[in-house]
């Protein structure tokens, strides 16, 4: 296991002060709380999400879109308010309520790795699952935040364990080369519209999505492999499996190795739809001719 300290040192926020220390079941129900009156005063998040859920299940009625949307608004809720112990409860509380499975000694093995980990709700759960229990480097892209007090926060929570590397978006450049030459294991997110720039249009449930590159990218720049990691979030706290592998990836066509991409996110977004980041303006840039989807 990595060093751990009980407590990042950084003031947290005073919600997430009197939020820590509470039974998870009691946590859960303020986040089920909370998920209902985002669903019921958040109109433009709930719209974003109904056109997502619309243009990739179509299949779907009306009611049960609806049923999923509001599961939507729940889960995402209660990622938010488990950020507080995540970040700030003991140790051995939250290595209680983290389960760690899957390809444990392939992650821990030397050499660079590159892990997909997908836009689910509990990805920060995943993070600080891996970087409790898994003894090697791992790095990181972060998004500044907007707030600075916000910034130091979430840098300090997502810093908690294993003292990660967490590399800014707008500066990276030399600092990915410089991890993946110290074997690091890079955790990407990749599924989200980050505009046109170095990204390709491929379907992602059936509608073309901007898709950026950044996956098979990194796997070739490392001579790596590439591997996705899931988290679910669960009764008794988070799931996160390390999966197999993919083999012949990157495949050396970056198109064909995003649209593989997308295809297995599917796969994974089918065995727990509600708890995929549908708040995202997934469709926000479009292929050159056609309208604005929002």
């Amino acid at each position: 296991m990595m060093p751990a300290v009980d407590e990042p040192l950084v003031s947290r926020p005073l919600w997430a002060a009197w939020l820590a220390p509470l039974p998870l079941p009691l946590l859960r129900a303020l986040g089920r709380m909370l998920g209902w009156l985002l669903w019921c005063f958040a109109h433009r998040r709930r719209r974003v999400v109904n056109t997502n859920l619309q243009l990739c299940f179509p299949h779907l009625t009306t009611p049960a879109r609806r049923q999923l949307a509001r599961a939507t608004f729940v889960k995402f809720a209660q990622s938010l308010l488990d950020r507080a112990w995540l970040w700030h409860a003991p140790v051995a509380v939250v290595q209680a309520r983290l389960v760690v499975k899957g390809e444990l000694d392939w992650l821990a093995s030397d050499g660079a790795k590159v892990l997909f980990a997908p836009h689910f709700v509990g990805l920060d759960a995943g993070w600080t699952a891996l970087t409790l229990n898994v003894d090697r480097l791992f790095a990181t892209i972060y998004a500044k935040q907007t707030r600075p007090r916000l910034d130091v926060w979430v840098l300090a929570g997502r810093s908690r364990f294993g003292n990660p590397q967490l590399l800014p978006r707008q500066q990276l450049g030399r600092s990915v080369l410089q991890v993946m030459r110290r074997d690091a294991a890079l955790y990407v997110l990749p599924d989200m519209d980050l505009g046109s720039r170095d990204a390709v249009f491929v379907p992602f449930f059936g509608v073309e999505a901007a898709t950026v590159t950044t996956l098979p990218r990194l796997a070739d720049i490392g001579q790596c492999a590439v591997a996705p990691v899931t988290t679910r979030l669960t009764s008794t706290g988070y799931e996160v499996t390390v999966h197999a592998p993919w083999s012949n990836y990157p495949s050396g066509d970056p198109e064909a190795d995003v649209a593989a991409m997308n295809a297995r996110l599917e796969a994974f977004i089918a065995t727990m739809p509600d708890q995929y980041y549908w708040v995202h303006k997934r469709f926000k840039t479009r292929p050159p001719g056609e309208k604005p989807i929002y």
